[in-house]
């Protein structure tokens, strides 16, 4: 199937729709279907949602797998059952102050490769049904903490009880969870009060299109190329009989590439598909953005 448009789109997401509202916004003005996006963004949330259009919808997971970086601030002192706004706020009697540095030591534990219990309002599935639709009906959720990784974990600014912070971490990372494992780690808990994504892999903020910027006039001009959703693959050029080989389905040898795949471009540059290797060891475009065509 051949789409009118194939390309990258990262959207700067207003607080107070879902990322499927912005999908929608985005396909109305292609005038498509093929749209999606890489990693969702809680309504209360703003910042990046890469939407993916076209062939490149096939480069959401690719997209999701690469890191992430958020603005965050939390009201220590509170807690909630949704860990954020979303759910009833309870406020501490007397809680205890941390100091900055107390905040700032404890910090340390949670950078690096850590294990996180996610929160129970996710959209995690718990037994084939959604976290937050079992929490929500008050019924007990039992969330198994996985692995995470924490780049980078800066305290930005503290004035009791708004702790302010900026996070780097793997996908599957909650933010909402990092605030509230800190507070307790210092005798008393977190809620999230606000946040904002500020990069998705390769996409920065302040490239991002505001999502009132995006009409059926606007959109072809704001289109990035699918391969720049691929900064951290290999790269393989391919020409001649074998582009044409691979475009229609064939092998290629074990050697074209190192490690299990690769970005395999034209002779010009563009993105023809994903090399991934078979348990033979050869490679075979998938997806294969040529073939699709």
């Amino acid at each position: 199937m051949r789409f009118p448009f194939t390309g990258v789109i990262p959207v700067d997401k207003p607080p107070g729709i879902t990322s499927r509202k912005v999908v929608d916004i985005v396909g109305r003005a292609a005038g498509m279907k093929s749209v999606g996006h890489a990693g969702t963004l809680d309504p209360l949330a703003s910042g990046v949602v890469v939407v993916c259009l076209g062939h490149a919808t096939k480069l959401v997971d690719y997209l999701h797998a690469q890191s992430k970086a958020y603005s965050a601030t939390f009201l220590l002192g509170r807690s909630s059952p949704s860990d954020d706004f979303e759910t009833p706020i309870e406020t501490e009697p007397d809680p205890r102050v941390p100091t900055v540095e107390e905040l700032e030591a404890a910090a340390g534990d949670f950078r690096g490769d850590i294990l996180q219990r996610p929160c129970d309002y996710s959209a995690i599935h718990v037994d084939g049904k959604r976290a937050y639709r079992l929490a929500r009906k008050g019924k007990p959720v039992e969330m198994k903490a996985r692995p995470v990784r924490i780049e980078r974990l800066e305290i930005t600014d503290y004035q009791w009880p708004r702790l302010a912070v900026e996070i780097e971490c793997s996908a599957g990372t909650f933010i909402r969870a990092i605030g509230r494992d800190l507070a307790v780690t210092l005798g008393t808990h977190a809620v999230m009060e606000s946040l904002r994504r500020t990069r998705v892999g390769p996409y920065e903020i302040d490239s991002a299109v505001p999502l009132s910027s995006i009409e059926p006039a606007t959109l072809p001009g704001l289109l990035l190329p699918p391969l720049t959703a691929l900064p951290h693959l290999p790269r393989v050029t391919l020409t001649g009989e074998i582009l044409d080989s691979a475009v229609r389905g064939g092998l290629l040898p074990p050697d074209t590439v190192v490690g299990e795949r690769a970005a395999a471009v034209d002779g010009d540059g563009v993105l023809v598909g994903i090399l991934g290797r078979l348990a033979n060891g050869s490679l075979r475009l998938r997806p294969n953005f040529r073939g699709l065509g």
